[in-house]
């Protein structure tokens, strides 16, 4: 059961649904908006969609709990799994986590409980919980709604340390850490025992420490966006031909993606009852918004092709257009990275 399910020997293929896009998966609708909820808008990293999404659920009585991530309160950059059972408990849980999480550990023990619940997690839990199911049916009878995120990578904990020592602490000093959110994309903030504060923006904590500490694994991933979740959301980040989205501090907005007829449903549920609030948008319009997911997806042939020449080990892939998103990248993208991968497998560097 493991060998299927996990997804470091198979990623899940994508399903199917009326739109298909090479980097952005299967979708039934793409929006943008934001919750209804002031608080909860502002609480969350982005538009707080995903929060509002579990707020519906709860209310409509889809499910009756909530498996996520939450900060560890012994050790607060990093994560446990937290049950919540209330949209307080929920928005307190709101907020990117970029540090190590293991969703997947409680899934025995949720199953023999027998209680619906929400699933939330990275795309490649996501992808272990819709292997699983091919296998155990109280999957889908227990979790009937499964959500997730587009992932720019798992960092090493060292990233969140690097961090702290670049506020001018020590991470055993650290009393409470928030990755983002508060905001949109929210401070990185740090905070001691003794009532001292630590500041960074976004842009410096994710693209100067954190994304520098991303594993090997997450560099070669097929589906970094939620392409086999009921509803994947994201940054919609406004960006611009340049390439690189604004991480200025505005009111937060959320890339929300459907992309089953469950998904769908909830979807209308929180547009109904305006735990969410949202409008259509062209799919051209998230290459701008995501513009690193979308060269990442480009570059994933080549990638795996230079593991393949070194006897890496790779997940088992079909179904995940890798090789048609391959033939949007340039010669010069391709060989660059081939190299690239080659020369960091080579010298260790994974």
């Amino acid at each position: 059961m493991v060998a299927t399910a996990c997804p470091g020997s198979v990623v899940a293929p994508w399903m199917r649904a009326p739109e298909r896009h090479p980097s952005w998966g299967p979708w039934h609708r793409t929006l943008t908006g934001y919750a209804g909820d002031s608080s909860v808008r502002h609480a969350a990293s982005s538009g707080g969609a995903i929060s509002a999404l579990l707020i519906e659920a709860m209310a409509s009585g889809l499910v009756e709990r909530v498996l996520h991530v939450v900060a560890d309160p012994d050790n607060p950059t990093r994560n446990i799994m937290h049950w919540s059972h209330s949209p307080q408990e929920i928005i307190e849980g709101a907020g990117s986590r970029y540090a190590a999480s293991s969703p997947l550990a409680f899934m025995d023990e949720a199953l023999d409980d027998g209680r619906r619940f929400a699933f939330v997690g990275k795309p490649c839990d996501v992808s272990a919980v819709r292997q699983l199911a091919l296998s155990d049916p109280r999957v889908d009878r227990q979790i009937p709604i499964k959500l997730s995120f587009f992932c720019g990578g798992l960092p090493a904990h060292a990233g969140a340390d690097r961090i702290i020592r670049a506020m001018g602490l020590e991470p055993e000093e650290v009393t409470a850490f928030r990755y983002r959110g508060n905001g949109w994309p929210g401070l990185t903030r740090a905070r001691t025992a003794d009532g001292r504060l630590g500041e960074m923006r976004y842009a410096e904590s994710w693209g100067r420490h954190l994304s520098a500490q991303v594993q090997f694994r997450c560099k070669i991933c097929p589906d970094a966006v939620g392409g086999v979740a009921d509803i994947a959301c994201a940054d919609a980040w406004y960006g611009g031909e340049s390439g690189y989205p604004s991480f200025d501090e505005q009111d937060g907005r959320s890339l929300i993606m459907s992309r089953t007829a469950v998904g769908e449903a909830l979807l209308d549920g929180a547009l109904r009852s305006g735990a969410l609030v949202a409008e259509p948008l062209d799919i051209k319009e998230v290459d701008l918004m995501q513009p690193a997911q979308a060269r990442r997806k480009r570059l994933v042939g080549s990638r795996l092709a230079a593991s393949a020449i070194l006897f890496q080990p790779r997940p088992a892939m079909k179904g995940l257009d890798v090789a048609v998103a391959s033939r949007h990248a340039t010669l010069q993208e391709k060989a660059k990275n081939f190299i690239g991968t080659a020369r960091r497998i080579v010298l260790g560097r994974r």
